[in-house]
């Protein structure tokens, strides 16, 4: 007897899902948007268009996943692709800043719409087939299709950049087309099949205000947040870096191909530290693991804001090994402790407060920025300081309240 056909769409959504989250991961520009945006403007118009992009994305994180737990799942990673499509296309074709400005809303908004909503697709067809035991595997795996897409993107897009600067995004923009087709592939998970009757989103508000009361959620909250600020730091000023840092050595002309190098490498490691990754997590206890993370994340913003060298650029290797220690452990970790109501809400609410905190940041570091040319150091040095600072106070915090937290008593095992 054949399964039913809830389970064996169910089945081919996570059989699907490391595809989609493959053509999401194929960002040509990731290792060259800053230099661009430099050439074409400025320095402190590149922070603030990269500033713009997460305004974007925080305007529209919590209702995105009010869209996801009301419309579905599918539908919302339909409108992410179209999106995503448009704003990489515009980045390609633009020549100014409102049309660069207009990309990066884009962009935020095919952001927003799969901040969450991709997970508890995931997670919500693993229940359907009976194998959500299988969460932190699953998302690892998905990691891994991710990071390496990632790893080839970056190589490809540094290449495209030395022959034509406008190349990464149009291939992007292609990448989109991608993510679309899979997303088009996908089946409504069964928790949208509910009715929801009216007032249900009274019930619904409470049911997340709860949920923002349980101290496990709440501390987990609180650390993707800073570690989604630490985690783009290096993205943002890492390029700037690279640039100053080449030139000591007489080697700017080959900066696109060197950061594209450069983050094929970290995504490269990131897969590798994957491999590891659970088993360091069983060992270890996740409190543990994910305070290690954020430290290496503060760790690394601090190399970079005490010197220059060339030699610092290999430290940005190990940019994304935090995150292959933290994401897929937390979200597995949340996941059970959700309902099917607020499940996207509640990741869209920790998205929205991470973006609008490292926007204010980069608004902030916009105003000691040179007003027109390149990044110097000096600057890079003074911003990169303050982010260090306000790390160690805020890890501080987190490991004196970890010990009240019993945070491996609830959630993934």
């Amino acid at each position: 007897m054949s399964p039913p056909a809830g389970t064996r769409n169910a089945a081919r959504n996570v059989a699907l899902y490391p595809w989609f989250k493959l053509f999401q991961s194929l960002v040509f520009w990731q290792a060259i948007w800053f230099l661009y945006f430099q050439n074409e403007l400025s320095a402190a118009e590149a922070i603030l268009l990269y500033a713009i992009y997460d305004v974007g994305t925080t305007v529209l994180e919590v209702p995105s996943g009010y869209m996801s737990d009301k419309l579905g799942r599918r539908i919302t990673l339909i409108a992410s692709a179209i999106a995503g499509f448009a704003g990489a296309a515009l980045l390609g074709l633009g020549n100014s800043f409102e049309v660069f400005a207009l990309a990066q809303i884009l962009l935020g908004a095919a952001a927003a719409f799969a901040s969450g909503t991709d997970s508890a697709l995931l997670y919500e067809s693993l229940v359907a087939t009976g194998r959500q035991m299988e969460i932190e595997r699953q998302e690892l795996r998905a990691w891994r299709f991710a990071f390496g897409a990632l790893a080839i993107s970056a190589v490809l897009g540094g290449m495209m950049a030395a022959q034509m600067d406008t190349l990464p995004f149009l291939a992007g923009a292609a990448a989109f087309i991608g993510v679309l087709l899979v997303a088009f592939n996908f089946k409504e998970p069964p928790h949208a099949e509910t009715v929801i009757e009216q007032g249900a989103e009274v019930v619904k508000l409470k049911t997340l205000k709860t949920t923002l009361t349980e101290p496990v959620l709440v501390w987990l909250f609180a650390l993707s947040v800073l570690m989604y600020v630490f985690s783009h730091i290096p993205f943002v000023f890492g390029q700037p870096f690279i640039l100053e840092a080449l030139k000591d050595i007489n080697f700017t002309g080959e900066t696109p191909i060197v950061s594209g190098f450069v983050s094929a490498v970290m995504m490269v490691i990131s897969v590798v530290t994957s491999f590891f990754a659970l088993k360091l997590r069983r060992k270890l206890g996740l409190p543990v693991i994910l305070l290690a993370a954020f430290s290496m994340q503060i760790a690394l913003s601090g190399v970079l804001a005490l010197t220059n060298s060339a030699i610092a650029i290999a430290f940005l290797f190990l940019r994304m090994v935090p995150d292959s220690l933290s994401k897929p452990f937390i979200t597995a970790h949340i996941q059970p402790m959700l309902s099917n109501q607020n499940r996207a809400t509640y990741m869209s609410l920790q998205s929205f407060c991470g973006r609008l905190i490292f926007a204010m940041s980069l608004y902030l570091s916009s105003l000691v920025s040179s007003g027109e040319g390149e990044m110097p150091y000096s600057e890079i040095q003074q911003v990169l300081s303050w982010y260090v600072f306000a790390g160690l106070l805020c890890l501080g915090v987190l490991a004196l309240t970890a010990r009240r937290t019993n945070i491996d008593a609830k959630g993934a095992e």
